[in-house]
């Protein structure tokens, strides 16, 4: 377990459990659902993990790509899709760290979970007043290879919990939590407590709020999708930046165009990078 400080702000992060952050705070105050590393039993438990190199999920795991089929792992007990990629089920190596930043990396060889070889790093940076996060991913194939990103934090949900963010659309949700149809869309400004929502807008402008009566937490990215899920039997609001749309890869080999899912085909040796900052203050 790595602890990072500055300020106020707090930070552990474990990169044996998928390179997650297990519990992030102000003060006494938890920002992210927190817990001690040592009941984590899987970084889904956590308080937020890396997504690459896809989010959300894949078709009944299974990965159309350059009219191959590829079978992938169906990596979440009885769920029939793959989800949220490889990395947060892998161990990542600790490369360098400090007081306030850590470094950390996965270097991945196709296999069952994911035909495509690639290498991913990780960097975790505390402000006095922010938790920054950089996440890289370069295609090692020989072969072009489809890729994305994101983050999968959950917020702590309290009594006055309140969203707001703008977007131009969101990708309706079937039975099978696989995306239908987009429609227009302006986002969402809602109170948390009877939100029922598990949907990917896109046209994010890269700003979202999340107010309690504790805390203000802005999130930023330089991603363009979000993907926000919550009901009201939950004490947590997953708040997602992604790359791309649900299930991306088979919308496009279904003929989708690649540029409005969000969806990066990389080719040998290309990268592609990510970021993400949670700025915290009291409320007011």
């Amino acid at each position: 377990m790595i602890e990072l400080r500055a300020g106020a702000l707090r930070c552990e992060i474990e990169p044996r459990l998928g390179g997650c952050i297990a519990g992030f705070w102000m003060g006494a105050v938890p920002v992210l659902r927190s817990q001690p590393v040592a009941q984590l039993q899987s970084a889904r438990q956590s308080g937020s993990y890396p997504l690459v190199p896809f989010s959300n999920r894949i078709a009944q795991a299974q990965l159309v790509w350059q009219g191959t089929q590829h079978p992938l792992v169906r990596n979440n007990g009885d769920e029939p899709h793959a989800i949220h990629g490889v990395g947060w089920q892998r161990p990542w190596s600790l490369l360098e760290h400090d007081e306030q930043s850590a470094m950390l990396a996965y270097e991945h060889r196709p296999d069952a979970a994911w035909p495509f070889a690639f290498d991913a790093s990780q960097t975790v940076r505390l402000r006095e007043n922010a938790l920054e996060m950089t996440l890289a991913l370069t295609n090692q194939s020989r072969e072009e290879a489809p890729a994305g990103l994101g983050w999968h934090p959950y917020f702590v949900k309290r009594s006055r919990s309140r969203i707001s963010f703008e977007a131009t659309g969101r990708w309706e949700m079937g039975s099978d939590k696989l995306p239908t149809v987009r429609r227009a869309a302006r986002g969402l400004d809602a109170d948390c407590a009877f939100l029922d929502v598990d949907h990917c807008y896109d046209g994010w402008e890269g700003v979202a709020h999340l107010r309690d009566e504790l805390l203000h937490v802005r999130i930023r990215s330089n991603l363009s999708r979000l993907v926000v899920f919550t009901d009201d039997t939950r004490d947590h609001i997953a708040i997602e930046p992604v790359s791309h749309v649900n299930n991306a890869v088979n919308l496009y080999a279904a003929g989708a165009a690649p540029n409005d899912l969000g969806l990066r085909i990389l080719q040998p040796g290309q990268s592609m990078m990510a970021q993400m900052t949670l700025e915290v203050e009291p409320a007011r």
